[in-house]
């Protein structure tokens, strides 16, 4: 089965480890009327009282207060949103694919909206984010 799939671009920033810093990281995005495709956030194992946020779907004005706000477009990641049936088995399905082909995920997140899920993957580098979206949107050998 083809899933819904499109590129999106990542932007990364750091953010300290502390209530109100996602907030406060997300504040100029959100006055500049960013419509974010994601957003995912975690805290540093390697680094105590730091973390990093990242976000896609930042164009436009969005994009330029991104920039101030200390937010850099991700360099050796590339993401894609993936959206498919929820069903059991699934997301087990997307991953055997990925792996028969050879295709490495440098990260995943997915979340479950409704009868349908959505899976943000990030990839090194382009040519695997371009062989990914081929063969789970309906260009390759599919479900």
């Amino acid at each position: 089965m083809p899933y819904e799939v499109t590129k999106v671009e990542v932007w990364t920033r750091e953010i300290d480890d502390r209530a109100g810093s996602l907030a406060a990281a997300l504040e100029p995005l959100a006055k500049a009327g960013a419509d974010l495709v994601f957003m995912i956030a975690r805290r540093y194992t390697h680094l105590a009282g730091k973390g990093v946020v990242f976000v896609g779907g930042l164009t436009g004005p969005a994009g330029k207060a991104a920039e101030t706000a200390g937010f850099k477009k991700a360099s050796g990641m590339v993401g894609l949103r993936v959206e498919g049936p929820n069903k059991p088995g699934d997301a087990y399905e997307v991953a055997k694919q990925l792996g028969q082909a050879g295709i490495s995920l440098r990260g995943i997140s997915a979340s479950v909206i409704g009868p349908k899920y959505v899976q943000i993957m990030a990839f090194d580098n382009a040519a695997d984010a371009d062989k990914a979206a081929k063969l789970l949107g309906g260009g390759g050998k599919g479900k």
